[in-house]
């Protein structure tokens, strides 16, 4: 009985959370920080392959782009309590997961918390730009990925890490091609929801083949057995670059990365909350 009065009150304070106004409105940011991050992050990979240079085409080099900017200390609070809103938002989602079919609801439960998650590692990363300091996505990567490898098993666990994000990869492309993230956004009438369904898609299926190509190097690392071929992101785009064709590749994803974060300044306000 203690049991479930702990569990009912622990639901109530979740739904109370949920029903929160400003609670909203900082989740509704963290899909606009995102979304900014995306454009930075699409701007670098086309530099990248212009030539131009540009730093790491991931999170800690977009975050460290917005700090060099006139106000950009302030900018990386504002995305720390956002992307920590966020991040928070899904896991009480996760928490008060509604769907009656225990499997259906523990496969989506993980989902979400798979993403309040990865929202939370980037609020992460941003706080440590916030403080003046810096990180590199590409090099913890690496660190955890030789970590992995000493261990008993890492070799089967990096495989199958690997093999999860080349299939999350797989659903991003997916979701774009087939319209399903649509299923979360009010999407507007006429010309201005033809826009944002089309943002979307381009922007989805580009996420899914950078977050495929993220899976493939790690999995490519466990089987070499070289950690330094696990680098995230930033390396993920950049080796799209030496495929066939591979500089016209990395620029259609940079755009596609763009397209994704203007879905996501359009997703902070049509996102059903």
């Amino acid at each position: 009985m203690a049991a479930d009065s702990v569990s009912d009150n622990a639901q109530q304070a979740a739904r109370t959370a949920e029903g929160s106004r400003i609670f909203q409105l900082l989740a509704r940011a963290g899909y606009a920080t995102n979304g900014l991050l995306h454009i930075l992050i699409g701007a670098i990979a086309i530099g990248v392959a212009r030539g131009a240079g540009g730093g790491s085409a991931d999170q800690s080099g977009a975050l460290g782009q917005l700090s060099d900017t006139p106000g950009g200390v302030i900018a990386l609070w504002v995305a720390v309590f956002a992307l920590t809103a966020l991040g928070l938002w899904y896991l009480v989602q996760a928490f008060l997961e509604p769907t009656p079919d225990p499997k259906r609801k523990w496969a989506h439960r993980a989902v979400l918390i798979g993403k309040g998650a990865v929202f939370l590692f980037i609020a992460g990363t941003a706080f440590t730009f916030a403080r003046g300091a810096s990180s590199s996505s590409s090099e913890t990567a690496s660190d955890s990925t030789a970590m992995l490898l000493t261990i008993p098993g890492g070799v089967v666990l990096l495989v199958v890490a690997g093999l999860g994000v080349v299939v999350i990869g797989g659903v991003f492309v997916f979701r774009g091609a087939s319209h399903r993230f649509t299923d979360g956004i009010t999407v507007p009438r006429g010309p201005a929801g033809t826009v944002v369904v089309i943002l979307g898609s381009v922007g989805y299926i580009a996420e899914g083949i950078a977050l495929a190509a993220v899976g493939i190097l790690f999995t490519v690392a466990a089987f070499t057995l070289d950690p330094e071929k696990a680098t995230g992101m930033d390396g993920a785009l950049k080796s799209l670059a030496e495929l066939p064709f591979g500089v016209a590749i990395l620029v259609m994803v940079g755009a596609g990365l763009i397209a994704y974060g203007l879905y996501c300044l359009a997703r902070a306000r049509l996102a059903r909350l």
